[in-house]
């Protein structure tokens, strides 16, 4: 099945793209959509635990992906 994942800051960099069209399997979490990018090349100095919004809602990473989700990847937020 199809996912759109967008990227946002140092994932769109080190991806060299600001979002991509993934084909995952069916049932596939978010755990493991967030697996298969970090093996990609260029992700090895990415923060290992970014927030992801599924449909623009945050989602843990046991939630099941769904045909056409809309996933983004954010680097976490710090401040103070």
């Amino acid at each position: 099945m199809n996912v759109t994942v967008l990227l946002f800051a140092s994932y769109a960099d080190a991806l060299g793209a600001r979002s991509l069209d993934l084909d995952v399997r069916d049932g596939a979490t978010v755990a493991e959509l967030l697996d298969g990018i970090s093996a990609r090349a260029g992700t090895g100095r990415l923060p290992p635990s970014p927030l992801v919004a599924v449909n623009q809602r945050y989602a843990k990473p046991d939630q099941a992906l769904a045909r056409g989700d809309e996933v983004a990847i954010l680097p976490p937020v710090a401040g103070g």
